[in-house]
């Protein structure tokens, strides 16, 4: 039994982060797990910039209203789910993620949960699980699944590695030259003929 693990940011849609530095014009709100290994160091940092400019929920979700999956994300994923049952494994919040799986049509998504005062402020977050795609990998691992796994940041290597078949997707030059041993691929048609290789 296959199950394919996606990550979802940077791989099936922009980076919402992003996408929300340039909406607000804040350029430092730009710094992703591509740039930031730990992501509660890189999550902590951005709820301090969100609480200095008085930003909050609303204020991502209305800019995440207006991103649309990557062109060909959707085509991709529907294509996949035809062939093996995927997860997208994603180290987002629900209340980000809603929007977005509609305009993906749906698929299960594994992520986190923000704490929101009443007034919207972010006041913090919680992770579903330490170190989250790679346990869950193992999880999936330990109920009989094989897995093949895609990403393209720091935080997806450790599911990338653990899975029977791993590959980075849009990654940065220096993440794939710091592991050379990972396929790495730029379009969707490369990534679905290499994961339908590894079923």
């Amino acid at each position: 039994m296959n199950i394919v693990c996606l990550d979802l940011e940077g791989v099936l849609v922009p980076e919402i982060w992003i996408a929300f530095a340039e909406e607000s014009g804040i350029p430092e709100l730009k710094r992703t797990t591509r740039d930031e290994p730990d992501y509660d160091k890189l999550m902590h940092w951005r709820l301090g910039i969100l609480k200095e400019h008085g930003l909050g929920l609303k204020e991502i979700q209305e800019t995440i209203a207006k991103i649309d999956p990557i062109p060909g994300a959707k085509e991709f994923l529907d294509q996949l789910r035809e062939m093996t049952q995927v997860i997208i494994i994603s180290d987002t919040f629900t209340q980000f993620a809603g929007p977005l799986m509609k305009k993906l049509g749906y698929p299960t998504i594994f992520c986190n949960s923000l704490e929101v005062a009443e007034d919207g402020e972010i006041t913090g977050f919680k992770m579903r699980i330490e170190n989250s795609k790679y346990s869950t990998v193992k999880a999936l691992q330990s109920i009989g699944y094989d897995t093949i796994a895609s990403g393209d940041s720091h935080n997806d290597l450790g599911m990338i590695k653990a899975s029977k078949a791993g590959f980075l997707f849009k990654s940065t030059d220096q993440i794939k030259q710091d592991n050379p041993d990972i396929p790495a691929y730029e379009t969707y048609d490369e990534l679905l003929a290499a994961i339908k290789a590894a079923l």
